[in-house]
């Protein structure tokens, strides 16, 4: 089966994301290095949390012991006050800590930016990697915010564990250290297995992210191809190819939830068997002295600063660390590289439909008397290779017709060339013949069958459509000459390469079977690419719209003459005055009637053909 292209991470990088991080580490460190003052200040006032969370447990301590149980309640309403008071203190301290936090986040924000755009006009630039960037928006908007946030909760977190812990694990030690030999194994255990899942986590977030991307990237250019996976019949191969994306991404997702469930049981061991080893522990603690003021200050100390801290720490580690981590290296990140050896893609790369929109084409409208019958069918002969009925075409309830009552019959085995002014309807004709664009009336025949609404596989045995906008996909050379025939012959293949003039391009990339990047060749060398693709196709009808526009005169002359001299019938929208001598017929379509015949009868019968002609030659044109 064809794939998409596959795009990988970068070399560098290992299965569990520490060549990110190695990457993204040397950027941290000069960040961070630069603002040594606002880090200062931060430890400043969470020094601050440090003792809050201290007193709260302490004060509930001696509440009890000193306090309640002692006979003295004065004492113990006054201990309970300390503990209050250090709660309230918080939230002056929290908003210094979102002070100078800001002053971290924000230069980071804006640095993100300057790098992605850097990168994006670094690609774009001559000499640079070429083609579009269709991340960057992703990267200056989404990307950079994800960044932001996930960079702003993560210090937040980080330095609210650790001084939160710092101020707990000091007041659990002053009540009695037989305190922190219960309540720590549990709670350093669960923070290891954690912290255990941190790399395959991010590289596990990468691949779901890869995978995201991959799937939108191939719906993307898969809707804007469709006129031209319905021409190819290629429709079905696009379509397994995303359903492949598709298992991809959920296989991807599947990994990320499992790692997530390994967390999850981390988050357990850390936040609830401390608070379990507590309780199981109390006979044990009573008989070495440990009071009950201090047991009730421990369970203070665990449910309300040390496991909420602990919690929040291993959530967002768990989220925002790797998002974070995998953001960064997208953003700071070498580009990611093409999979060197990659398989065909079953679908075009799209490219804007040269067809003009309907409001342009709306302009010139082809009205013909009642009926403008160009070619007649011979009674008793072979179906016509192409007829078309009385066909009309608007685009729109209310819109003149681009095609009015138009009557067109093509024998097997001519070369018809379509001529006529931009946005004239040329395109619109091949794309109804093609069966992609149905008629608004009529009826449209390829060697007598109805092609409106007739499946594309069948379809693609009838007929192949080459546009102007070439397509070469990934792959080898040999893979994109033998599209539409996959069973061809190596003495077909080489009697198509000279032919159509490839024989230099072969030997460029090395052989038939060396690999092709279309980002490489030149818009002549891919127009050259699929016409040879066209010329090895069985469908007997080839329906060239502009195909050859890139090519200079001697190769078009070339490449019409081969395609010619297939076997079939050629329709052919001409850019060139020579490709209409060298057609057995000509369809003028002038925006009042149409008129088909040889060059020189068409010469004697159309005057915009005349004009056309002086165009072409650079001067008047007289009368054959």
């Amino acid at each position: 089966m064809r794939r998409a292209p596959r795009v990988t991470a970068d070399a560098r990088s290992t299965g569990d994301g520490s060549g990110a991080l190695r990457r993204i580490a040397p950027h941290a460190r000069r960040f961070l290095a630069r603002r040594t003052g606002v880090l200062a200040r931060l430890a400043l006032w969470s020094l601050a949390e440090t003792g809050q969370a201290f007193l709260v447990g302490y004060g509930v301590a001696r509440a009890v012991d000193q306090g309640f149980l002692a006979g003295d309640a004065r004492r113990g309403l006054l201990w309970l006050t300390v503990a209050l008071v250090a709660v309230l203190l918080g939230a002056p301290v929290i908003r210094g800590v979102f002070t100078e936090l800001a002053s971290l986040t924000e230069p980071l924000r804006d640095g993100l930016v300057r790098r992605a755009v850097d990168r994006s006009l670094a690609r774009a630039a001559p000499g640079g990697s070429g083609g579009t960037d269709r991340a960057a928006v992703s990267r200056l908007t989404n990307q950079v915010e994800i960044a932001r946030d996930s960079f702003a909760g993560l210090v937040l977190t980080l330095r609210s564990f650790v001084f939160t812990a710092a101020g707990a694990l000091l007041g659990l030690a002053s009540l009695h250290p037989a305190l922190l030999v219960v309540v720590l194994p549990p709670l350093a255990g669960g923070l290891v297995l954690f912290l255990a899942t941190l790399r395959p986590m991010a590289a596990a977030q990468r691949r779901a992210l890869a995978a995201d991307e991959a799937l939108g990237d191939h719906a993307a250019r898969t809707r804007a191809a469709l006129r031209d996976l319905t021409a190819c019949g290629t429709g079905p191969e696009a379509a397994r190819c995303g359903a492949e994306l598709i298992d991809g991404a959920a296989a991807a997702a599947r990994v990320l939830a499992g790692w997530a469930a390994v967390r999850t049981a981390a988050l357990g061991v850390a936040g609830h068997l401390p608070v379990l080893a507590l309780l199981l522990a109390v006979p044990w603690l009573r008989g070495r002295g440990v009071t009950a003021g201090a047991l009730l200050g421990a369970f203070t100390y665990l449910v309300q600063s040390l496991l909420p801290a602990l919690h929040t720490l291993m959530t967002a580690l768990g989220a925002a660390g790797s998002r974070l981590l995998v953001v960064l290296d997208r953003i700071i990140g070498p580009d990611p590289e093409v999979d060197p050896d990659p398989k065909p893609d079953p679908k075009p790369d799209p490219k804007p439909d040269p067809e003009p929109e309907p409001k342009a084409v709306q302009k010139t409208v082809l009205t013909a008397p009642p009926r403008t019958t160009v070619g007649v069918p011979t009674p008793g002969a072979r179906p016509p290779a192409v007829e078309l009925r009385a066909v009309t075409l608007s685009y729109g309830a209310r819109a003149e017709p681009v095609l009015d009552a138009l009557d067109l019959c093509v024998a097997p085995g001519e070369h018809l060339a379509v001529v006529g002014p931009s946005g004239i309807g040329k395109s619109t004709l091949t794309r109804l013949v093609a069966g992609t664009l149905a008629p608004s009336g009529g009826e449209v025949r390829v060697a007598g069958r109805g092609v409106t609404g007739r499946a594309p596989a069948d379809l693609a045995a009838l007929r192949v459509l080459v546009p102007q906008e070439a397509y070469v996909f990934s792959g080898t050379l040999c893979d994109n000459l033998a599209y539409l025939r996959p069973d061809v012959s190596r003495a077909d293949l080489d009697a198509a390469v000279e032919g159509l003039g490839l024989r230099p391009l072969v030997k460029r990339l090395g052989g038939l079977d060396a690999p092709v990047r279309p980002a490489e060749l030149s818009p002549g060398e891919r127009q050259l690419v699929a016409l040879a693709r066209a010329f090895l196709a069985p469908a007997p009808l080839l329906l060239l719209d502009e195909a050859t526009c890139h090519l200079d005169p001697a190769a078009e002359a070339r490449a019409e003459e081969a395609l010619a001299r297939r076997p079939g019938t050629l329709l052919v929208v001409a850019h060139r005055l020579s490709s209409a001598v060298r057609a057995d017929r000509v369809l003028v379509l002038d925006g009042t009637e149409a008129v088909c015949g040889t060059h020189a009868e068409v010469l004697d019968r159309s005057p915009l053909y005349r004009d056309l002609t002086g165009h072409w030659n650079g001067g008047p044109a007289r009368r054959s």
